[in-house]
């Protein structure tokens, strides 16, 4: 009894320790989603007049955000949260193969955050770029860089390094995972949906962006095509 009750200690300081650094509102991880709304509100000032299209965004990030645009379209997978503000819109469609009522709409920039490294493979990542090109003629596309020496969404240096197995096996025994899969199979699919991209990815999916570098203690933290207009 001894030994479940000190582990279940340990893994409740882990998660202590990672909610201090990635999940807790005054996180690190926090501050720096801070600092990107602010870059974000500098590079688009009239974002609070705009008509944005974000995919794969969610509605509680945007009733949460310091700026209210005009309009706000969310695109996501999941399903669409009810009661909605008037302002605030989300549909269930795929962002690589978007309904032509939502490629014929009329927005003014594209917002996507930590998106582009889940959509599956260098295809459905051209697709979803072709997306962002067609839907505005501004945009902001974010994704975690390749390179930075701790891979973002399990907490771990090196592991997006590793070969798929050895990811698997960090996955499912990994302290700081936010959510420890059921099984291995479930470890292998949460692998496999992270790919994460090089500097000379985005610019080949963004040609004509500036591809800014997010930094963090020097290091590049992530990637961000922008695209004034």
């Amino acid at each position: 009894m001894s030994r479940i009750i000190g582990r279940g200690e340990r893994l409740t300081r882990l998660h202590t320790f990672r909610n201090k650094f990635v999940d807790a509102p005054g996180s690190l991880g926090a501050r720096y989603r801070s600092r990107r709304w602010d870059w974000l509100r500098a590079t688009f000032p009239e974002l609070d007049q705009m008509s944005v299209i974000d995919l794969g965004g969610t509605a509680e990030a945007w009733r949460r955000a310091p700026v209210q645009p005009a309009r706000v379209h969310i695109v996501n997978l999941e399903k669409p949260p009810p009661d909605l503000p008037s302002w605030l819109r989300s549909d269930n469609a795929d962002a690589c193969e978007l309904p032509a009522e939502i490629l014929a709409g009329d927005y003014d920039v594209v917002i996507s955050n930590s998106v582009l490294e889940h959509v599956g493979g260098h295809a459905r990542r051209s697709m979803f770029a072709d997306a962002v090109h067609e839907l505005a003629d501004r945009h902001w596309v974010q994704t975690p860089y390749r390179y930075f020496p701790v891979e973002p969404h399990w907490v771990c240096p090196g592991m997006q390094f590793l070969p798929a197995a050895a990811r698997v096996t960090v996955a499912r025994h990994w302290p700081l995972v936010h959510t420890p899969p059921a099984d291995r199979a479930e470890a292998l699919r949460t692998v496999l949906d992270v790919e994460l991209l090089s500097r000379t990815e985005m610019r080949a999916y963004f040609p004509h962006s500036s591809i800014r570098s997010e930094k963090v203690a020097g290091l590049t933290k992530s990637l961000i095509a922008v695209k004034r207009s």
